[in-house]
């Protein structure tokens, strides 16, 4: 395979992309600390590419660094835009300014087979490999709902949400991620998100099994009593709230042994209009629970307590991080797909 050097060295982001994506998928995060090595990693790959041009001077030059441009200011800015309007995770973000810093312009690489092309295939004109990647991740995502409709058809899951969601056995939803997708009145994209569920199980130290077991117990808000850490909802987290098929451990009805109980106000007067204490359990941990709000938080316990209910449609949603993966495999191989697609329609 021959290329630059520095092209070479940027290969080693598939990998680092592939953990994430497998970690993403297992557990919706992904550490802070892994991406600033990247962000150095691509700067110092950026400035050989400067140091072998250097001095900058011809037609070709100018194009390399008006491409670094678009990339350095208009992709990685938006990444973070995105962000800053709930388009995505931190993590998304964060991914999508590494890819802007590592991969600014389109890598080639040769192959010493003859008859194979030279890789990528296609190359758009405008020739940023940051905005290549993210046109083929996001169609990557759009196959997304059309292969979940076809897992939910092939066992016999018929239903109008079945592109956007899928059944979940209530045993084992504590083990899953995702947003609940239905409410006691029908279908709903607003539903009570799992991560905010499991942080309201440990906040008061009992299981879901617990409180379909009992639920008008747990509806009562002067039930509270005492209260523990609520993590951050994380199903691979400790303590599991959950003691059935599918949990991480089997016997967990009670919180981890270092999970030490906080004491909390005595309801006011106004507690009985706060079943389940969902307002004060909203009211009580730092931040938000995931954008929930107590009537979100009120509805989902009353759904998954529903003793008629065996299961749940849940949105698992799909990381970002995980096409963003695919996206630069396709990237690599095939080049734009997009443009390829314009091309052939005479558009492009």
């Amino acid at each position: 395979m021959y290329a630059t050097a520095p092209d070479l060295l940027r290969l080693a982001i598939v990998p680092v992309f592939a953990w994430a994506a497998l970690r993403d998928i297992r557990t919706r995060r992904l550490p802070n600390r892994l991406w600033p090595p990247v962000y150095l990693f691509g700067a110092v790959l950026l400035a050989v590419d400067l140091l072998i041009r250097w001095p900058i001077g011809g037609v070709a030059d100018r194009l390399f660094l008006v491409r670094v441009a678009i990339s350095l200011l208009f992709i990685a800015p938006l990444g973070v835009a995105f962000w800053y309007v709930g388009g995505f995770g931190g993590a998304d973000a964060k991914a999508l300014v590494a890819l802007a810093i590592v991969y600014p312009t389109f890598p080639t690489y040769v192959l010493p087979i003859a008859g194979i092309p030279a890789l990528p295939a296609v190359e758009p004109a405008l020739g940023v490999f940051s905005l290549t990647i993210l046109t083929n991740t996001v169609l990557v995502g759009a196959c997304y709902p059309v292969g979940l409709g076809i897992y939910n058809a092939l066992r016999g899951r018929r239903s109008p949400v079945m592109v956007l969601a899928r059944p979940v056995a209530i045993h084992r939803l504590l083990a899953v991620h995702g947003r609940l997708f239905e409410t006691r009145g029908g279908y709903t994209r607003n539903g009570l998100d799992l991560d905010a569920l499991r942080m309201y199980l440990r906040w008061r130290g009992t299981t879901l099994t617990a409180v379909r077991e009992d639920p008008d117990r747990y509806r009562d808000p002067e039930s509270v009593t005492e209260t523990y850490a609520p993590t951050d909802g994380a199903a691979h987290l400790e303590p599991v709230t959950d003691g059935s098929e599918g949990s991480a451990t089997g016997d967990a009805e009670r919180p981890a042994a270092d999970a030490e109980p906080m004491d909390i106000e005595p309801p006011d007067d106004g507690s009985a209009d706060d079943p389940w204490a969902a307002a004060r359990f909203l009211e009580s941990i730092e931040g938000t629970a995931y954008g929930t709000d107590p009537e979100t938080l009120h509805e989902g316990l009353e759904t998954v307590a529903d003793p008629d209910r065996d299961r749940v449609w849940v949105s698992p949603g799909m990381p970002f991080v995980v096409p963003m993966f695919l996206g630069i495999v396709v990237s690599l191989t095939y080049g734009d797909v997009l443009f390829a697609v314009l091309r052939a329609i005479g558009l492009a």
